[in-house]
């Protein structure tokens, strides 16, 4: 737990992902084409991906991939992060966070 929030904290959006899911690729891309530069992790690449995959899934991210933090928080997986990218609050997130000046 302790490296994911280290981890999570280093940049204003952190992705944890794996390289073979589809629903993080589409994540990032969402992110790429806000302008984000994101930290990613892929846990299937990290030999520790399996402990920080559990520590994701404690804080209540099921399926665990993708997880995205904005601003050092836990915001959610592809789910809340579409919603929020819907209705218009993500952007908001990312400027306040610093992630995007627009």
């Amino acid at each position: 737990m302790d490296r994911v929030a280290k981890l999570a904290s280093q940049k204003a959006v952190v992705i944890f992902s794996k390289s073979s899911c589809c629903m993080s690729h589409a994540i990032k891309r969402l992110f790429y084409e806000q302008g984000v530069s994101p930290a990613i992790y892929e846990l299937d690449e990290d030999s520790r991906g399996k402990e920080m995959e559990w520590a994701i899934m404690r804080l209540g991210c099921n399926p665990s991939v993708p997880a995205v933090f904005i601003g050092g928080k836990f915001v959610g997986s592809a789910n809340t992060v579409m919603t929020l990218h819907l209705n218009g609050s993500l952007k908001k997130l990312l400027i306040d966070a610093g992630a995007i000046w627009l």
